[in-house]
């Protein structure tokens, strides 16, 4: 067991946790772990089959993950709100533009930490890839850090079958190589384009069918010689 770099105390423990459960909930499989900076602001880049894949992304990665989470969460109840912030997370206001959020994201990652982030913006309940959003790679580019794509496969499967008898349902996560994309522009036709880049570079660690919106683009790709 790899206890996770410059982590919180809770962390650690939620990590503890997790590994006594994991033989009884999944098989997990990790992949690429190399491929995450040892040390240094990182933005690491997942599809979003379904909202436990926070925790397979979080157990995976050698490193602490700091995400965002939606802002109701904070209110339900003070002692909740510390504990979730404990955990590494901070609030943001979906369905706008959350600047204070957005400047948070930035800091945390200038100061050296990993942010994880959805580029699809919402689950796609393992239907395929939906278009990417363009703010984690403006975060990336506004914190000067790389992004490192990953592919989580499994989820809704394991969603269906985890509390049946037989062999534990597989979950896989797999680490790409990382991505820069300099601070050069504000254009955001480029920003779109580094988006779509950063997310044909998270389909290719996934299977065909969840391909999705990319799927002719990358096939187009693959058949080039």
């Amino acid at each position: 067991m790899r206890m996770p770099r410059d982590a919180t105390r809770l962390w650690k423990s939620l990590y503890l946790v997790a590994t006594v459960l994991r033989p009884f909930l999944c098989r997990l499989v990790v992949e690429g772990r190399e491929h995450v900076p040892a040390a240094g602001g990182v933005v690491l880049a997942a599809n979003h089959p379904g909202g436990i894949d926070v925790v397979f992304l979080g157990y995976a990665s050698p490193r602490q993950i700091h995400y965002m989470a939606k802002h109701e969460l904070f209110q339900i109840h003070p002692l909740f709100a510390g504990f979730i912030r404990a955990a590494g997370a901070f609030p943001v206001r979906r369905g706008q533009k959350d600047r204070e959020a957005i400047a948070y994201a930035v800091r945390l990652v200038q100061e050296g930490k990993v942010l994880g982030m959805f580029p699809e913006g919402t689950r796609n309940r393992g239907r395929g890839l939906l278009r990417g959003k363009p703010g984690t790679v403006r975060i990336a580019m506004e914190a000067g850090a790389p992004i490192v794509p990953t592919g989580i496969v499994g989820v809704p499967e394991w969603h269906r079958t985890w509390y049946r008898p037989g062999p534990r349902p597989q979950v896989t996560v797999r680490f790409g190589e990382p991505l820069f994309f300099p601070r050069d522009t504000e254009d955001p036709a480029i920003v779109q384009a580094r988006t779509d880049q950063l997310m044909l570079a998270i389909a290719r660690l996934l299977p065909p069918d969840q391909w999705g919106v990319y799927a002719e683009r990358l096939q187009g790709a693959l058949a080039r010689p």
